[in-house]
């Protein structure tokens, strides 16, 4: 699901902001993943968004983040009145839409709640996740250096700013940066490429250890993300092809 060229310039600006809501344990947008089932701009500046997960069962807590991210995402456009957004098919759907719209938290909104009691607020969890994301950034962008013989002694020294206009210079440079600012570790152009998780740098001899973990968390996202791909494709194209064959 895309902007259409002809569309306004605030509904752009919407998809544009639900594209920076992210599943926090897969770290992709949640509108890579087809988690927005609907969304609509009315021309009084009035959204409506839909969020759907591959799961009935998906984890209230990661579930509850989405929903106030997207909400407080769309909310943030300009020229945006009012928003609505709610999780359909959900165990915890009620709980969830019920305490983003009231702006009640986490713990608060599961008071009460047969689906269990929420303990603490998520900015730990976010960290959490955050850091997995900012680890597994360091492999997807030392990889190519790697790959182009670059060895422990140059890898521990390389700075962020040395790799401006080489083959690390991607999209994913930018993406692991700014994986590390959300969480306070050195991001600027003389920090170092590699980083432990309390943001000192990795030693020479800690860079194939530390690689090998890197790597490990990012193969574990990815996996995790195309397993949670194919439950949503599972879930809903394979149900929506069901019910039009049986019509």
């Amino acid at each position: 699901m895309t902007p259409r060229p002809a569309e306004s310039p605030l509904r752009q600006a919407v998809w544009s902001a639900l594209g920076t809501v992210l599943d926090p344990e897969l770290d992709e947008p949640i509108t890579e993943l087809d988690f927005v089932e609907s969304w609509s701009v009315s021309p009084a500046g009035e959204v409506v968004v839909g969020l759907r997960l591959p799961t009935f069962f998906c984890a209230p807590n990661f579930s509850f983040l989405m929903v106030a991210d997207a909400y407080d995402a769309v909310t943030a456009v300009p020229g945006v009145t009012r928003a609505e957004v709610t999780l359909a098919d959900h165990h915890a759907s009620d709980e969830i839409n019920g305490g983003v719209a009231a702006h009640a938290g986490f713990v608060k909104s599961f008071e009460g709640s047969i689906n269990g009691q929420a303990a603490a607020e998520l900015d730990e969890l976010r960290h959490t996740f955050l850091a997995k994301a900012a680890l597994a950034g360091q492999d997807r962008v030392a990889r190519p250096l790697v790959d182009a013989g670059r060895g422990p002694d140059e890898l521990a020294g390389l700075t962020l700013g040395e790799l401006v206009g080489t083959e690390a210079d991607t999209e994913e440079l930018t993406r692991m940066r700014t994986r590390r600012r959300a969480i306070g570790l050195p991001a600027s152009d003389d920090a170092p490429l590699l980083v432990h998780s309390d943001g000192t740098a990795v030693t020479v001899e800690q860079v194939p250890l530390h690689l090998r973990r890197a790597r490990l968390q990012r193969v574990g996202i990815e996996t995790n993300g195309e397993y949670c791909k194919g439950l949503l494709k599972i879930r809903y194209e394979t149900g929506r092809t069901a019910a039009t064959a049986g019509r």
